[in-house]
């Protein structure tokens, strides 16, 4: 495996994949959720005692060769993990009569195409997701017909969880002005800020989201800046709100917008 960089995650939810490498279990996998995918791995690898799940004690070594990640919250991540889990139990995907194709198919394949009809899905279709893989042994392209949507970003190298600094209460007591709609934003209103650091966008979280959304849509995609044209991602937006920091930042302080790629 070539070298890359780990990316630092600010406020990680993300749902992962096991891969058994035990000769006695080869092939076997896991599903679970986690805010933190190195411990989380070090934790199945020694058991329930370290807080494993029973499933996966005494039958590692096992490898975490992708996650799902971006889920706004844990609700979202868990409901994720149990569909991805119960493909024929969840409501979202039984429409697809999904099961694994005797004698064709491995159950690691099987878990990889449900996924890749989860993310095709809504609510899932809609989020801010990036697919992680990790492990570029196990990695398998999406195929063409089942590729997830433009704004999901499939990305490839480790991963390093960091919690959200706390942010301090807010002493400013000045009103702005919304530049979208010239209504003022109170002190204590949320405000929202282009992506663009050169941009002087300000505007009423709704004011914006109104610009981005498609007819019949309540929670925007992606859109436009309408002052200087910058391409904004709706959960870039709502991560930088919360505090996050949304450019590529990497374990060794470095920070740019580049993915880290084996290829």
């Amino acid at each position: 495996m070539s070298m890359f960089k780990t990316e630092v995650i600010e406020d990680f939810f993300g749902v992962y994949l096991l891969y058994n490498i035990n000769p006695k279990y080869k092939g076997k996998t896991y599903i679970g959720y986690t805010r933190d995918p190195n411990r989380r791995i070090m934790q199945h690898n020694r058991g329930t005692w370290a807080g494993g799940a029973h499933r996966t004690s005494n039958k590692g070594p096992w490898k975490m060769v992708l996650t799902v990640h971006g889920f706004p919250n844990n609700i979202s991540a868990l409901r994720f993990e149990w569909a991805w889990q119960n493909p024929t139990k969840t409501i979202r995907l039984q429409h697809l009569n999904l099961k694994k194709i005797p004698r064709k198919e491995s159950e690691y394949q099987f878990k990889l195409r449900v996924l890749t009809e989860m993310l095709r899905v809504g609510p899932w279709c809609r989020l801010p997701l990036t697919i992680q893989w990790l492990e570029q042994e196990y990695l398998e392209e999406f195929p063409v017909e089942r590729k997830p949507p433009n704004h999901m970003i499939i990305c490839y190298g480790s991963v390093k969880a960091r919690n959200l600094k706390k942010q301090k209460e807010s002493t400013d007591t000045l009103s702005t002005e919304c530049l979208l709609c010239s209504n003022i934003i109170f002190s204590r209103q949320p405000k929202i800020n282009c992506l663009n650091s050169n941009c002087e966008l300000v505007s009423h979280i709704t004011c914006l989201a109104d610009l981005c959304l498609s007819p019949g849509e309540y929670v925007p995609i992606d859109g436009y800046c309408p002052f200087c044209s910058e391409r904004l991602k709706w959960g870039d937006l709502m991560r930088k709100l919360k505090g996050c920091n949304i450019a590529k930042v990497y374990d060794d302080g470095h920070s740019d917008g580049t993915l880290s790629e084996w290829r």
